[in-house]
C-alpha cells in the first residue's frame, strides 16, 4: 500500500509528464481509443466511416470539396494520418514546379501507401493532362475505399492506377508489368520501416533519373532515421527536410523529406 505522502511526492512529476506529453495523449485518445470504440459500435472500419462521411458531405467531382471534407473529418471527427493541408501545400508546390520544369512528357508518379486516397487526389489535381500515377496499397480494405474516393474526385484509371500489392513486390516489376521507364516523383507514406528498403529498390531499378524527386512523409514522427541517414550519406541525393507538425495534431513535431536524385556517379 503506497502511503499518501509518497503519492503526493510523485504528483508534481506526474503532472509535469502529463503537460509535457499532452499532445501524445491526445493522439493516443483520437487514433486508438476512439477508433476502437467506433469499430465496435459501427461494425465498419475507420476508413469506411471516412468514406461514408465524404460521400454525404462532399460534392462529387469537386476535388477541393472532397479534400476539405476529408480534412474536417480527420481533425474534428476521427484521426487518420494523411499528409494533411499544411504539408500538402509543400507537396503541391513541388508538383507544380515539377510539372513546369519537366523536359519530357508525360510525368510519371509512384505513390507508396495509398491508404484512403487523400494524397492520391492531392497529387492528381496538381498534375498536367497525360500524367500518370501508380498508387500502391497492400491492404485490400483500404484500397477499396481509396478507389471509391479517387473516382468520386473524378480521376479515372487512365490517370490513377491502383495496385494492390506490397511495395517490395511492385517496384522491381514496374518496368516489366507497367511499362514504366522513368519515375519523376515518388511519394512515400506507407510503413516507415519500408522507406529505406524501398528507396534502395528504386535505386537498383534504374527508374530514377537525374532530377527525380522522392518525397517522404513523417520522417521525424514516427520517424525514419535509417532512411534519412542513407539519403544523406549516399551522395545520390540533395536532401531537404521540411519541418512541420503532425497532421491534425498540433504540438507534435514532424517533417517531410525531399530528396532530389543527382544520378549515379
Amino acid at each position: 500500500m503506497v502511503s499518501p505522502a509518497i503519492a503526493l511526492a510523485f504528483l508534481p512529476l506526474l503532472l509535469t509528464l502529463i503537460i509535457r506529453y499532452r499532445y501524445f495523449f491526445v493522439l493516443l485518445y483520437r487514433a486508438v481509443l476512439i477508433r476502437w470504440v467506433r469499430d465496435c459500435l459501427t461494425g465498419l472500419s475507420r476508413e469506411e466511416r471516412a468514406f461514408q462521411y465524404i460521400l454525404t458531405h462532399a460534392t462529387p467531382g469537386d476535388v477541393q470539396s472532397i479534400l476539405d471534407t476529408f480534412d474536417h473529418w480527420c481533425s474534428k471527427v476521427e484521426f487518420i494520418s494523411n499528409i494533411g493541408p499544411k504539408k500538402g501545400h509543400k507537396h503541391t508546390h513541388t508538383l507544380t514546379h515539377l510539372s513546369s520544369s519537366c523536359e519530357h512528357c508525360p510525368i510519371t508518379v509512384l505513390e507508396l501507401g495509398t491508404h484512403c486516397g487523400y494524397s492520391t487526389v492531392r497529387i492528381a489535381r496538381s498534375l498536367p493532362i497525360g500524367a500518370r500515377i501508380y498508387s500502391v496499397e497492400m491492404d485490400e480494405g483500404n484500397a477499396r475505399v481509396a478507389e471509391k474516393i479517387i473516382r468520386l474526385a473524378g480521376f479515372d484509371e487512365d490517370m490513377v492506377e491502383l495496385i494492390v500489392r506490397p511495395s517490395d513486390e511492385v517496384i522491381p516489376r514496374l518496368r516489366e508489368d507497367f511499362g514504366v521507364e522513368r519515375l519523376d516523383l515518388v511519394f512515400m507514406d506507407h510503413w516507415k520501416r519500408c522507406y529505406l528498403p524501398d528507396l534502395q529498390l528504386l535505386e537498383g531499378s534504374g527508374l530514377l533519373g537525374e532530377g527525380s524527386i522522392i518525397l517522404a512523409d513523417n520522417v521525424i514522427f514516427p520517424g525514419a532515421p535509417n532512411f534519412l541517414r542513407h539519403a544523406r550519406s549516399s551522395g545520390l541525393y540533395e536532401v531537404r527536410v521540411h519541418r512541420a507538425t503532425l497532421e491534425y495534431i498540433r504540438g507534435i513535431r514532424d517533417g517531410m523529406a525531399e530528396l532530389t536524385f543527382l544520378g549515379i556517379k
